[in-house]
């Protein structure tokens, strides 16, 4: 879904003489690419948001920008749904209403799009939901990167453990029946993880699959989301690691919404439904409750500990100069900076931890198996 910037003033020329493009189109391309599901990637959404921006900020009208998407875009499903969205904006439908009706975007995408047409800043409301889909992808790929490494080891390291218990250790234990001895318990204890593991080896697996299962088909339940988001916020470092990303998105969020003139009860009753994070969204729901009986924006989420007491202090001040939005932003940078820093750290501090433990345990195996022979060997056996 590329652009050619240089054709922008041609294509503008030609279009004038034209009916005006539909949004409908862009509509059908960013539901199959840009969407939250796997059809339609927030790396997608990024880009054709940050395109239909630089159309606009170029001079070119909305139905221009969205024909021009539509004859650059090479895959045919993509062409077919912002084809789709072109002929719902040739209908009469808004740029926003057109989005939304493909079902591939959010509520706090359609709201900040119908703000910012209401508005007439659209661009700038464009140009930040560019902003925000990036950071999204950003974060995701440094989480990403930092864990992929020590990922793979780590399995790989489970797999090498594995293959001893179940396949070198049964040698070492035919070897050892010969001597009619009796094995010290380092050797003994390891033969009977072995035991285990050999016996047991596919009700392991299928014990495996069938918590993976679980956790697959209760993953969207408020129950398992409460206490999964439990267990995560006490892993050190990780818990923290955790945090930071959401409280960027919702600082992220927030920015957005209020920057583009959303009121702030519809702005957190927006991003309640968009952040997919349990003690937020709980927190949230009060948060919303609270406003709408008097409450202020900070009185309300002092209350609870997944918001840090120096985010609330600042809100506290940007309520009363009028300047949550600006607030907001700097948080949100803040917390991305946060975020990248010690995902970096966390990635170097747990390569080295993970190899130590895992030579370790198979130096654990290799020594235990090998004491009975060195023992034979100097006749202690």
């Amino acid at each position: 879904m590329g652009i050619n910037i240089n054709n922008i003033q041609q294509e503008k020329s030609k279009t004038i003489e034209k009916k005006k493009p539909d949004k409908k189109s862009i509509m059908a391309l960013l539901n199959q690419d840009i969407n939250f599901n796997k059809s339609f990637p927030d790396k997608k959404k990024e880009q054709f948001y940050s395109e239909i921006s630089l159309l606009l900020s170029a001079g070119t009208d909305i139905k221009t920008a969205l024909e021009l998407i539509v004859d650059e875009t090479e895959k045919e499903k993509d062409r077919l749904l912002l084809q789709t969205i072109k002929d719902d904006i040739i209908n009469g439908l808004s740029f926003s209403e057109a989005l939304y009706k493909t079902g591939k975007f959010t509520e706090y995408e359609y709201y900040s799009l119908k703000v910012g047409e209401e508005t007439s800043r659209v661009d700038i409301v464009l140009s930040d939901l560019a902003i925000f889909f990036k950071r999204k992808v950003d974060q995701k790929r440094k989480v990403s990167s930092a864990l992929s490494y020590p990922a793979v080891l780590l399995l790989s390291a489970i797999g090498m453990v594995i293959f001893l218990l179940k396949f070198l250790v049964p040698m070492f234990q035919d070897i050892f029946k010969s001597f009619n001895k009796e094995l010290p318990s380092i050797t003994q204890f390891v033969i009977d993880v072995s035991d285990i593991i050999s016996d047991y080896f596919l009700l392991i697996f299928l014990i495996i699959i069938g918590i993976g299962a679980f956790i697959y088909f209760n993953r969207k339940k408020d129950w398992f989301r409460k206490s999964s988001a439990i267990i995560i916020l006490k892993i050190p470092v990780v818990g923290d690691l955790a945090q930071k990303i959401y409280l960027s998105r919702f600082c992220h969020s927030m920015n957005l919404l209020i920057s583009a003139r959303n009121p702030l009860l519809n702005s957190i009753g927006l991003v309640k439904k968009m952040i997919d994070y349990y003690p937020i969204q709980s927190a949230l729901n009060v948060v919303e409750n609270d406003i709408m009986h008097g409450k202020s924006l900070n009185e309300s989420m002092k209350e609870f500990s997944i918001f840090p007491k120096k985010m609330t202090s600042l809100i506290k001040v940007a309520e009363e100069v009028n300047k949550l939005d600006a607030i907001f932003q700097n948080l949100d940078e803040q917390y991305s900076k946060e975020l990248e820093y010690k995902s970096e750290v966390f990635g170097k501090l747990l390569e080295p931890f993970i190899i130590v433990v895992i030579s370790f345990i198979i130096g654990f195996i290799v020594v235990a198996m090998y004491i009975p022979l060195i023992e034979i060997n100097t006749g202690l056996f």
